[in-house]
């Protein structure tokens, strides 16, 4: 499923795409490929689900933005569809999702990540969420992050049939 072309862009990029103008031209010619094969075969790779997504992955402490806080909600597991919609379209939700409740412990099955300066920022932008659900809010929670955890790009692992075994 990945070719050889795959993995060295694979390999050339596990720390991100290059930060200059051209990033394509730049891993075409780290690894000895024309820029328009790199930009086809990265096209494939997210068709096919090898990479889920291209963007930018900012890292907030530098820019001054030091509350992180992911909102969970419970909302109707009917209208959950629309309202992640709704929610995710916000501009200050960096993204949202759908996650399963895990009752009696966890009533909330709709998360939505919000950065801001500070927490009352945080608890400014979450207030807009809860006044755009209206009553389909049952309740809501803010979970604030207490550490930066390590982003890291598309990384390659042996399938399980190719792993060798110490037995």
């Amino acid at each position: 499923m990945i070719t050889e072309l795959d993995r060295r862009i694979i390999q050339a990029t596990v720390d991100g795409l290059p930060l200059v103008s051209k990033p394509y031209h730049a891993i075409a010619e780290e690894i000895g490929a024309r820029a328009d094969e790199v930009k086809a075969a990265m096209q494939k790779m997210l068709e096919l689900g090898i990479i889920r997504r291209l963007g930018a992955v900012p890292n907030h402490y530098r820019l001054g933005v030091i509350a992180n806080g992911m909102s969970v909600w419970n909302v109707p597991d009917e209208k959950i569809t629309e309202l992640g919609k709704l929610v995710g379209a916000l501009d200050f939700v960096s993204h949202s999702y759908e996650r399963p409740r895990l009752l009696p412990h966890w009533n909330y099955n709709l998360f939505a990540m919000v950065h801001g300066k500070d927490r009352a920022s945080v608890e400014r932008l979450v207030a807009e969420i809860k006044e755009l659900l209206g009553d389909n809010c049952k309740g809501h929670e803010i979970l604030y992050s207490s550490r930066l955890l390590k982003k890291t790009g598309l990384q390659l692992h042996a399938a399980p049939e190719n792993r060798i075994k110490n037995r």
